[in-house]
């Protein structure tokens, strides 16, 4: 569980692919909340701890398409400089 909104997408897509529990009342990026990756639980300990508790008893599929691409976009950038500035 974090507060911060910069680790979702890396919760999500390249470390620990495990739902994420927000402990907020809101999300700037609603992609891995729709894509099922991230559980708003709001700031109430009640609602928290029943998000916690439904989390853990679903059995999510997280091999569903990552919100935020596959992870490579630094090497299609590299290989598109290299074919464009090959000398």
């Amino acid at each position: 569980m974090r507060d911060s909104d910069g680790i979702h997408e890396e919760a999500t897509e390249i470390a620990i692919r495990k739902i994420l529990v927000v402990i907020r009342l809101s999300k700037e990026r609603q992609e891995a909340v729709e894509a099922g990756f991230v559980k708003i639980a709001g700031t109430q300990k009640c609602e928290i701890l029943c998000v916690i508790k439904t989390t853990l008893e679903s059995e999510k599929d997280l091999s569903l398409t990552l919100p935020f691409g596959n992870g490579n976009a630094a090497k299609k950038i590299v290989d598109i400089m290299e074919k464009e500035f090959a000398v």
